[in-house]
């Protein structure tokens, strides 16, 4: 028997129609950090690459960002939030683990009823949700996707710590993903290893927080070296993979655009990739640091902005964190 139940079908190809950021309006320098973890500026910047880190005061939220980050995108690609037909949210710094923070975000700008999620992938969370909106409009499920990363790192931060507290900025960014007339988002390489999950992570769980034994407030804690080899050798060849799925190679290849972790990372993956030499990288770490979900598309925004890249240029963007997970993929620039 025949079925007669329908599917949709959506466009063959999909790009980025635009890219937007926001970032902490507060500037933190080395030495404003440098006491509590017995370090100095020198050391710092040796070790991580980091000059700066934005950071925002305490009236404004991980929402507030998003928000700011998903109107200039709107306003960059021409569109408005009744366009919107799915938000996509990527935090691991909102506190509500319910209504999802997506929702509260498509309704600020007017986006409803447009379906809206959050997603938890940490530092690989914007390239899971370029993934997912690839996807949601080749199978007609909508026409534009609003991806957002957004983090408040201040929130999580314990300023003795020296295992990554002194890394992290605040900030957002958002991509709208829409149909296009030729490939503009390639095949997604993506996966995770919960053997490591460990390495990166809040220092105990809420509910201890909250429970008899009242718990410190959760900060961010890491294993460095586990994490910097993993990152630095075993993120090189997935984002190999990413470069192969799009039927390209690396010498096809514009702009690098990593998470912005640490510089000796960045540097690593370079070489590794064996890229062109005048290929473009995003450093946006030097005065952002690292804001997690929400650092691929304000090192993509920058470049743009900037000049140091152009509208039509491939991209190898690639995510990692904790998980810990990971997800690259090749795209041309809005």
């Amino acid at each position: 028997m025949t079925s007669r139940l329908r599917q949709t079908t959506g466009p063959a190809h999909t790009a980025i129609l635009a890219i937007a950021g926001v970032r902490g309006d507060n500037t933190v320098t080395n030495d404003d950090i440098a006491g509590p973890i017995d370090s100095s500026d020198e050391w710092i910047r040796q070790r991580t690459g980091i000059v700066t880190r934005r950071r925002s005061g305490s009236e404004v939220d991980v929402l507030d960002l998003a928000e700011g980050a998903a109107r200039a995108a709107l306003d960059a690609a021409g569109l408005t939030g009744a366009d919107i037909d799915a938000v996509i949210l990527s935090t691991v710094t909102y506190f509500h683990q319910t209504p999802a923070g997506a929702a509260v975000i498509a309704d600020r700008i007017g986006a409803t009823p447009a379906a809206a999620w959050d997603i938890s992938a940490a530092c690989a969370g914007y390239t899971y949700g370029i993934n997912q909106a690839d996807a949601l409009v080749r199978s007609g499920s909508a026409r534009h996707v609003l991806v957002i990363g957004a983090e408040k790192m201040s929130d999580f931060i314990d300023p003795t710590d020296r295992s990554i507290s002194f890394l992290l900025g605040d900030g957002a960014g958002a991509a709208i993903v829409g149909p296009s007339d030729t490939p503009g988002i390639g095949p997604t390489i993506w996966g995770s290893d919960g053997s490591k999950a460990s390495a990166i992570g809040q220092t105990h769980s809420w509910q201890e927080s909250a429970g008899v034994a009242k718990a410190p407030w959760p900060t961010l804690r890491q294993d460095g070296p586990s994490v910097f080899k993993w990152a630095a050798f075993q993120m090189a060849p997935v984002a190999a993979q990413a470069i192969e799925a799009a039927g390209l190679t690396a010498h096809d290849i514009d702009v690098f655009l990593p998470h912005q972790a640490n510089m000796r990372i960045i540097d690593q993956m370079v070489k590794q990739l064996h890229l062109r030499d005048d290929v473009v990288v995003g450093r946006d770490i030097v005065d952002t640091g690292n804001t997690s979900a929400a650092s691929i598309p304000l090192a993509a925004e920058r470049l743009l902005r900037e000049g140091a890249a152009k509208s039509g240029d491939v991209a190898l963007q690639i995510g990692f964190g904790a998980g810990l997970v990971y997800a690259a993929q090749v795209v041309v620039l809005p």
